[in-house]
């Protein structure tokens, strides 16, 4: 009985451990600060982390598709700087899309190169990462982007604006999130997806065309990623030619944390966003407790490990491998 109770605790700890890590952490930081459960602070951390979500429920798709994608973090960094560049040039209700096409097309050429080419997804994303960065410096001429009229643009709303007292990024993020969980939960296309991330060539002999899916699935990752790049832009009307650096590391390691397996065929979009959650209300509660900023880097690192770990245990069945 004890070993069948130790077995089952092994499981549960495999399959919902960051839950509990995620429960003291909580119950820790309202212990050292009250004001971490206050209402504010629990709407300043789900809009901190909008863009994270956003960009993190596209990766969702490529993950459960079976790749991955490291170039979310270029990508947002060049969204940012073309719309910002766009929105004196010809004005933002021509800017915005102008930047959705250029962003989808970086998009479909990475989707071209792993779907229809089959390419290594971890080798091209990489590569682009680099490769959107030089074109990113490129197109800014390695100036950062500021649009001229703050005040006199309606551009803000996206980032600074509220809707029946909610911020608007948060109301952007549970859309996208709402929106594309019922197409991976509840469309043909979502069945499909979880058919290619589970086993592409039984996929592929059920007539299910799996470079289309992995395609399409790298067009929704760049469409989330110019949502992103949207929001960054409006937050602050300027930014950084490196503002999404990094990213991808933070987007990676929210969608492992909430049980996509980077084998792929399993996640949520759900368990995306509270992975997003765990990440930005870890982060804040640090910040609460006085800790620099640079040890979010740290403890960022630390929960990529776990996640990596428990998604490998959950695998296996147990926490340890009896082969050393």
């Amino acid at each position: 009985m004890a070993a069948m109770n130790r077995k089952d605790l092994g499981e549960f700890l495999a399959k919902q451990g960051i839950l509990v890590a995620f429960a003291v952490f909580m119950i820790a930081f309202t212990m050292a600060n009250q004001k971490f459960i206050s209402i504010d602070n629990v709407f300043s951390v789900v809009r901190s982390s909008a863009i994270l979500g956003i960009m993190a429920v596209g990766v969702t798709f490529v993950v459960i598709s079976g790749n991955l994608d490291l170039s979310v973090g270029s990508m947002m960094s060049f969204s940012t700087i073309v719309v910002l560049d766009l929105h004196d040039k010809v004005g933002p209700a021509l800017a915005i899309p102008l930047m959705f096409l250029m962003t989808l097309c970086l998009g479909a050429f990475i989707g071209f190169l792993v779907g229809y080419l089959r390419l290594n997804s971890l080798i091209v994303t990489l590569g682009m990462l680099s490769a959107i960065h030089g074109l990113t410096l490129t197109y800014s001429g390695g100036q950062n982007m500021d649009i001229a009229d703050k005040e006199g643009t309606w551009f803000s709303v996206f980032g600074q604006g509220t809707a029946l007292g909610i911020p608007v990024p948060i109301l952007m993020f549970l859309a996208v999130a709402a929106f594309l969980g019922l197409v991976l939960a509840r469309t043909p296309f979502g069945r499909k997806v979880y058919a290619v991330g589970g086993n592409g060539t039984a996929a592929t002999f059920s007539g299910i065309r799996r470079a289309r899916t992995v395609f399409t699935c790298y067009l929704i990752s760049s469409g989330c990623v110019a949502t992103a790049g949207l929001i960054q832009a409006s937050r602050s009307l300027g930014s950084q030619n490196t503002v999404g650096q990094g990213l991808e590391l933070e987007v990676l390691a929210a969608v492992i944390l909430g049980g996509a397996s980077l084998l792929g065929g399993s996640g949520t979009i759900f368990k995306t966003v509270i992975g997003v959650l765990i990440l930005g209300f870890i982060q804040n509660g640090l910040l609460l407790m006085g800790l620099q900023f640079y040890v979010q880097f740290v403890v960022t690192w630390i929960i990529i490990i776990l996640a990596v770990w428990l998604d490998i245990a959950a695998k296996r069945g147990k926490l340890w491998s009896s082969i050393a």
